[in-house]
């Protein structure tokens, strides 16, 4: 029995996924590797085209790929007429990237590359990360610096593969789970070093692909802050299908193996050496499966609905590993008469049927009971995102956006450690968590090639973490009191001198308070604080 486990824990996923890529599927309209969520520049630009009704894009699921970019800055290259002055300079930028999947050959403008090589078989680039991070504030200053490399190969019209190794080193523990922020989390090693390594091998076909990669991924409409899946905790391995046999429907399918950081004592063991005894903790197993459909019933509409299950204590579990099914119906029959896993739902809607303006709202269900819809003293656990953005109108190069987040009591949460929403102990949902809700208004403006300027104000508020206090967990109240505010403005200009190369200055003005202070915000930003933060970096 223990030698099955270990074969169903190991190898039925990766027998599963092979024999899968070994079918007789069509040939290829282009290779697949993805291109980082942090390339705000280029993801903004295809987002401010889409509004304008040039490209198609299901914003839900990101990252894209390279080979759909290209795909969608060949559509505009074929109606450079519709673009303004700016937006012609922008795309003629982003071709000098992506130019890489459209030619047959090196004979273009290309960007520059540490080291790039193409024939009828191979493609190969690679590339140095670089960077650096200052802020300074009231309360005092901290410095975030990166290096490392990132590279991505092409072998024949089906197989890509990618790799991004990041080392980054934080003056100050910015980046902690417990902070209601938006930057993306870190594995400290207790120095303020932690590393990111990303990466994967991809299969691709004329109408989807499946691979086994390690990622960063956000799910929901948002443009500040997703409340599916963010994409903020550390990258996780996963196995992905993604299809799209036609225009109107597309489907996409993810088992991820989380970290739980929940040590199994059973499993873990002392050990003997030269070193003297050393006891090696092991953690519980965490997994994720996810799946979204989405549907085009018209043109700019995209309507979107998708289950998924943190699961433990099976192994890899077959069930899971079908992509096309409801995963709490699986749930209730395999642990039939015990506790079961946890499961969520959630739905998104975007529209860009009127020019211009994109329309969105997400709805993320943690649990669900019809009896308790209409009863006040005993609310659901959900979490729902409305906004919408309007670009160049009625002034070209310029955006206007208001979204506002809430997620109720006890989203997000759960009462089973082994079984948390979260990877790393950073919460896989919305980065405010439970019991907040935020407002979010900012201005855009784009006046040359490159040049990006953006200002925003936010009110994000939490109130009590029910969870940690225990109690009930049925009609607690939504914002009895609120334990945390963060009021602030701010100001960012960046600008990409050359293909991800950037330079950066932001302004932030913020008033953050609260009973949890010390809890959710680091020293550097609480009270009324006047930050400044410069920085340079050349890739992601």
């Amino acid at each position: 029995m223990i030698l099955l486990q270990k074969l169903n824990n190991s190898l039925f996923s990766g027998i599963l996924f092979a024999v899968f890529l070994l079918f007789n599927i069509p040939a290829s309209k282009g290779q697949e590797v993805f291109h980082h969520i942090s390339n705000l520049s280029l993801y903004d630009f295809l987002d401010e085209l889409a509004n304008s009704q040039l490209i198609d894009l299901n914003t839900a699921i990101k990252p894209y790929s390279r080979s759909f970019i290209a795909s969608k800055l060949d559509e505009l290259e074929k109606q450079k007429e519709k673009l303004n002055e700016r937006q012609i300079r922008d795309l003629k930028f982003f071709l000098k990237d992506f130019n890489k999947e459209l030619n047959p050959d090196k004979d273009f403008n290309k960007r520059f590359d540490i080291f790039y090589y193409k024939d009828s078989l191979f493609t190969f680039s690679i590339n140095p990360i670089l960077g650096i991070q200052y802020w300074t504030s009231n309360n005092g200053s901290a410095t975030h610096w990166w290096n490392g490399a990132e590279a991505f190969a092409y072998i024949g019209k089906h197989w890509g593969f990618y790799a991004s190794l990041r080392d980054n080193h934080d003056e100050q523990f910015l980046s902690r789970p417990e902070y209601l922020t938006q930057r993306m989390g870190a594995n400290y090693k207790g120095n303020g070093d932690y590393s990111e390594m990303r990466g994967g091998i991809t299969y691709s076909w004329n109408w989807g692909s499946a691979g086994l990669i390690k990622d960063h991924f956000t799910w929901g409409n948002n443009y500040n802050g997703a409340n599916i899946f963010s994409g903020r905790t550390p990258s996780i391995p996963q196995i992905y299908l993604h299809m799209k046999p036609v225009k109107w429907f597309e489907f996409r399918y993810t088992h991820g193996w989380l970290v739980s950081e929940v040590v199994d004592s059973t499993r873990s063991y002392w050990t003997n050496s030269s070193y003297g005894m050393e006891y090696r903790e092991v953690y519980h197993p965490r997994y994720i499966a996810t799946n979204l459909f989405t549907f085009t019933p018209v043109e700019k509409l995209n309507l979107s609905f998708g289950n998924s299950i943190v699961y433990a204590d099976l192994g890899v579990f077959p069930g899971y590993l079908i992509p096309l099914v409801f995963f709490k119906s699986i749930d209730h029959s395999t642990n039939h008469g015990i506790d079961n896993q946890n499961s969520q739902m959630f739905f998104d809607i975007s529209s860009r049927n009127i020019k211009n303006l994109h329309l969105y709202s997400t709805l993320f269900i943690d649990e669900l009971a019809t009896s308790r819809i209409f009863n006040p003293e005993e609310s659901n656990f959900y979490s729902w995102k409305v906004g919408g953005k309007l670009s160049n109108f009625p002034i070209q190069n310029l955006s206007f956006t208001l979204e506002y987040t809430r997620s109720n009591p006890l989203t997000f949460q759960h009462y089973v450690p082994t079984l948390e929403f979260e990877s790393n102990k950073f919460n896989l949902g919305h980065y405010l968590k439970d019991n907040s809700q935020e407002f979010y208004i900012s201005i855009d403006a784009r006046p040359f090639r490159g040049l990006y300027l953006h200002a925003s104000f936010l009110l994000a508020q939490k109130g009590p973490d029910y969870d940690e206090l225990g109690g009930d967990r049925l009609g607690l109240p939504f914002m009895e009191t609120i334990e945390w505010e963060n009021n602030s403005f701010s100001f960012l200009a960046r600008y990409e001198i050359i293909n991800d190369a950037f330079l950066i200055l932001e302004f932030q003005n913020s008033n953050i308070k609260g009973n949890d202070l010390n809890k959710y915000t680091h020293p550097m930003w609480h009270g009324k604080t006047n930050t400044l933060s410069v920085g340079m970096n050349f890739g992601f």
